[in-house]
């Protein structure tokens, strides 16, 4: 199966003062394409500098990253800026809509930061996102007028439009409540499954990572397991 994501003895060492934190402590893996898995561990165990490393949002003090065959490990900030464009979806708890935007628009939006797309192209490729996901009779609403579920899957639609490698998702239903947040999982359970979009879910809670098919514990910056499980079927309770 073909390797989207290479992690060699990668490690992350803050200097804070006269102190050095190990955030992460030479952790090694591999992660396939069209895996469906999650990152999971205590607050400092390392999963959000994981995060971080993959989503090319900082470089590790040593060890190698490669990224759908390119190594970003040394990459500078204008080189990292490009690849999380190109490569890189990314769902954040908070969604981070710009609230006087439809929801059109705000899907639109990192096609702007990129080659130039003609504006039919991005109104296009942004409503085949938001009909990806069922709300595309909702394409000209305002986030305000959207519950907080729907205006998640704005937010994956968002990070769908530039056909990304991998999709990031950090603590994507810690803002909902548990109908939202099943509906969020078997949107992504159905992305992987019949689009396969390699996503990566960062959670601290196992009840979400159960929704997975691979967990990965990071505790004390170490890996301390890499396992397989029985994926719980997402099942939502309404419709979209």
């Amino acid at each position: 199966m073909e390797t989207v994501i290479q992690v060699e003895g990668l490690t992350r060492v803050y200097q804070m003062g006269e102190v050095e934190v190990h955030a992460l402590r030479g952790v090694s893996f591999d992660i396939s394409k069209g895996e469906l898995l999650a990152i999971m561990g205590p607050s400092g165990s390392g999963k959000s500098t994981m995060m971080n490393m993959l989503g090319c949002l900082d470089r590790p003090t040593q060890g190698r990253y490669v990224l759908d065959g390119v190594e970003v490990s040394r990459m500078d900030k204008d080189e990292l800026a490009r690849i999380r464009n190109e490569k890189i979806g990314f769902v954040f708890q908070g969604f981070n809509l710009l609230a006087r935007t439809s929801a059109l628009e705000n899907v639109e939006l990192p096609l702007m930061y990129g080659p130039p797309v003609s504006a039919r192209e991005r109104r296009e490729r942004s409503m085949e996102c938001l009909t990806l996901v069922g709300l595309e009779a909702r394409a000209h609403h305002m986030p305000t007028q959207l519950s907080g579920g729907e205006q998640q899957r704005v937010a994956i639609a968002r990070a769908l439009v530039n056909r990304p490698s991998l999709l990031l998702a950090d603590e994507p239903t810690g803002n909902l409540d548990t109908a939202r947040s099943i509906e969020i999982l078997a949107l992504f359970q159905r992305l992987n499954a019949e689009r396969g979009i390699t996503i990566v879910l960062v959670t601290h809670e196992l009840d979400i990572a159960g929704y997975c098919r691979r967990i990965l514990r990071f505790r004390d910056g170490l890996l301390v397991a890499d396992e397989a499980v029985q994926m719980m079927v997402a099942q939502a309770q309404t419709a979209p």
